[in-house]
């Protein structure tokens, strides 16, 4: 059977674009699931990282933030990946990319074993970054072609909320095996182990190929993303909002360990900052689930703009509490927020973006993400060793309100259609 003839068989008799629609693609449910198992293992190892860095920088929050940028900075480099993504089999190269991680998650856990260099730390985590800038295109770039166009904004809320449900059980599973005795190196070798739910699932489904097209020079190929966005007027303003927000607005998310210990007195290795770091993961991972469901009857461009004003006011309120018991509620709503924008500006993207270029303009948008957040957190962790957290995190309330003024969407999504640049 041909991943077209089973993308018919399978299609959904639910509402399109509602999660319950997404789900009932078989493909996408496997690949759905394996990958939670495995993002679980991810957000064990992120929540521990952090704390590990910590530790043996001896609570510098300029190494923090250096281990943050080896993490995500390659990402920076995605258009490598969104080029493979729409010229070859997406399958194979996605196992590849999960295989790498794999090799060395377990590297990183015989590191924490020993008595490893700071530096020897550093090169293993840019090693699985590598993996993860290269596979996030391609994984991206082959929803579309397993749930159909119509039921995009589920996959993607579905999407959202394994990323961030696996943020909050992470956090909890660290914090349980740790008070079992489980070691650092422990947790970073189950990571590696749950690499294997993703290459399993990705050996059961069908993944169709890019449309390829011939005669395009490697370098076009390369810049296609942003050839593109230049020509959408949406997706460029989408993809300029991006990369804004995320170094403005987000250098709390690898620094968060730093937040906790200097302005709620949190110990990064006591029992409470876990639960304070799940609490926000639970916020992200329901504000990504309401896209397709509490607000799914809402037009996301608008969303978006409302999500970001809201953004604003939580992480305003962030910056100013200073007890654990305020930190809690006001964590959640910042992380309701921050992934309700994120999650409203992912679905208008890739609804109004073609296929052909798909791989392309997702590599621009981890670019933009996970990329500008990694350049961030090195100057944001030397300006809170130098003055506090608090500055810079009003700094991206403000910033924020900016680009909610900024995200008018609606007319830019108009001119996208009327020049037919939102479909092959």
């Amino acid at each position: 059977m041909t991943p077209s003839t089973h993308a018919a068989t399978t299609a959904p008799s639910h509402q399109p674009g509602t999660i319950r629609s997404a789900l009932a693609h078989r493909d996408f449910r496997i690949l759905w699931l394996g990958s939670f198992a495995s993002n679980i293992g991810t957000w064990m190892q992120n929540v521990t990282l952090g704390v590990y860095a910590n530790a043996l920088s001896h609570g510098s929050a300029k190494f923090v933030g250096l281990i943050v940028l080896c993490q995500l900075g390659p990402l920076l480099f995605s258009p490598i990946g969104g080029v493979i993504a729409d010229r070859f089999p997406r399958r194979p190269f996605l196992m590849s990319c999960q295989a790498e991680q794999l090799v060395f998650s377990f590297v990183l856990a015989g590191l924490a074993a020993a008595h490893p260099s700071k530096l020897a730390v550093a090169l293993d985590v840019l090693a699985v970054g590598i993996g993860n800038a290269l596979n996030a295109p391609a994984w991206s770039a082959a929803l579309p072609a397993i749930v159909g166009r119509d039921n995009l904004q589920g996959a993607i809320s579905l999407n959202s909320t394994m990323v961030n449900g696996s943020r909050v059980i992470g956090p909890v599973i660290v914090a349980i095996l740790s008070a079992f005795g489980v070691t650092t190196a422990g947790i970073f070798a189950i990571n590696a182990v749950t690499y294997l739910f993703v290459i399993g699932a990705l050996t059961l489904v069908a993944i169709p190929n890019p449309k390829t097209r011939t005669g395009e020079r490697p370098l076009s190929q390369l810049l296609g993303g942003f050839h593109e966005a230049r020509r959408n007027r949406l997706a460029g303003r989408i993809l300029t909002i991006l990369p804004l927000f995320s170094v403005l607005c987000l250098p709390f998310v690898g620094l968060f360990s730093i937040v906790a210990k200097r302005n709620f007195g949190l110990n990064p290795k006591g029992t409470t900052y876990p639960w304070l770091y799940a609490t926000w993961g639970l916020g992200a991972c329901l504000g990504g689930l309401s896209i397709a469901t509490v607000f799914a009857h809402l037009d996301k461009r608008r969303m978006t703009r409302w999500f970001l004003y809201g953004f604003a006011i939580s992480l305003g309120a962030f910056a100013l509490v200073r007890r654990p018991g305020e930190a809690f509620p006001t964590g959640f709503f910042l992380g309701f927020c921050y992934f309700g924008a994120t999650t409203a500006m992912l679905t208008v993207l890739q609804q109004h973006i073609r296929d052909g270029v798909r791989g392309r303009i997702m590599a621009l948008w981890f670019m933009g993400f996970g990329g500008a957040i990694a350049l961030t957190q090195y100057p944001s962790g030397w300006l809170m060793d130098r003055f506090s957290p608090t500055p810079v995190l009003l700094v991206g309330a403000g910033a924020a309100v900016l680009l909610g003024w900024f995200a008018n969407l609606v007319p830019l999504s108009d001119h996208v259609r009327a020049l037919g640049l939102a479909g092959d």
